[in-house]
């Protein structure tokens, strides 16, 4: 019998990454955000999974939400004007009783159009697929791009995440990188779209916590073409990781530290050059710093990186075992599928967790 005991602050997060780039079935990260059961409320469930696609690869992966026939119609008509369609289909699911009011849920591997490429000449074709997705999450009824990167995808919905893996079969994929989450996005009702990870390109993020500086944050983005639409506060996390790492290229660490800036009083006490550096951070990038409790996991085509707030209000711990990297929202889920990791401990206040995959892999 479940547990019923829910932990108001809770949410679930844990990532699990191999740096030498292995695929892996989807049995440990199950295991391990099962472990987490009682910070769930069954109101919210997803994975992201990286390398499932190896036969598309140098195609978009679009994993699509549509409530009804014409919110379909509708995407595709305005997902043809950007993309050639090399292969669309169902995703596969399976039958679990509690998983209910499902969407039509569809994913089509693409590629940008040339004619587009040249006509957008001054967007890349990122830029491009960004368009694209923002362009139907805000102008298509009952239509909802859930992730749209290269051999990856977002797999998520109303539940708890055991129920939504097992819908999704991710038993049958397997992946370099898998994170997870169990709950549901901050300050708005449940529904399938708004389940963690929230994704764009090949980001995706999962996030335990609240940022109060979601108006700020919205607004700032809306300078650089990034609309918000989906009412909640995870969703303003992966368009600032978007912006601050493919459009303004910074390194992870760097936009760790713009993210979960050190406090003026800390800066002051840093050696001149690295005041220098975190005072420029903090005057150019206010807009994007993140106020509010949270322990976020990213995950990308290279890497996954855990980061907590300025002073920890949520709890991250990480581990290390051979080519794998491990981080959750507590210890046990990463000893229920690692018993005995070479190295663990517990995440810093506003210092990034860093795994990427070795030179040469992928």
């Amino acid at each position: 019998m479940r547990d019923k005991r829910y932990i108001p602050s809770g949410c679930a997060i844990c990532g699990i990454m191999s740096e030498q780039g292995r695929l892996f079935g989807s049995q440990m990260i199950m295991s391990s955000i099962a472990t987490m059961h009682f910070r769930a409320n069954g109101l919210g469930g997803g994975f992201a999974a990286y390398g499932i696609y190896p036969e598309h690869k140098d195609y978009y992966a679009l994993h699509l939400m549509y409530d009804s026939q014409a919110g379909r119609d509708g995407a595709e008509a305005l997902l043809k004007n950007y993309f050639v369609m090399r292969l669309d289909e169902y995703i596969p699911t399976r039958p679990v009783p509690v998983v209910k009011n499902r969407p039509t849920l569809w994913r089509y591997f693409v590629s940008v159009k040339e004619e587009v490429k040249e006509e957008l000449y001054d967007l890349t074709e990122e830029d491009i697929v960004v368009r694209a997705v923002m362009e139907v999450n805000r102008t298509i009824t009952d239509a909802f791009v859930a992730s749209s990167g290269k051999n990856m995808g977002v797999f998520k919905g109303v539940g708890y995440p055991e129920d939504i893996g097992e819908f999704f079969k991710l038993d049958t994929y397997k992946a370099y990188i898998w994170t997870s989450h169990a709950r549901f996005p901050t300050n708005t009702s449940a529904w399938w779209g708004g389940a963690h990870p929230f994704g764009l390109l090949d980001w995706s993020i999962v996030h335990n916590g609240e940022i109060s500086s979601y108006g700020i944050n919205r607004r700032y983005l809306s300078n650089f073409g990034y609309e918000c639409h989906l009412q909640t506060d995870t969703e303003v996390i992966t368009y600032l990781v978007d912006l601050l790492m493919r459009k303004h290229r910074l390194p992870a660490e760097t936009a760790a530290r713009v993210l979960a800036a050190p406090f003026w009083k800390s800066i002051e006490r840093e050696p001149e050059e690295e005041r220098t550096v975190l005072e420029a951070l903090r005057t150019v990038y206010g807009g994007a710093l993140l106020n509010g409790p949270f322990s976020i996991l990213l995950g990308s085509a290279r890497m996954m990186m855990g980061l907590n707030d300025r002073i920890k209000l949520r709890p991250m711990v990480a581990a290390r075992d051979k080519d794998l990297v491990f981080m959750a929202s507590e210890e046990a889920a990463i000893r229920a599928v690692c018993r005995n990791p070479e190295h663990i401990w517990s995440a810093k206040a506003g210092e990034p967790v860093v795994a990427a995959l070795k030179d040469g892999t992928q």
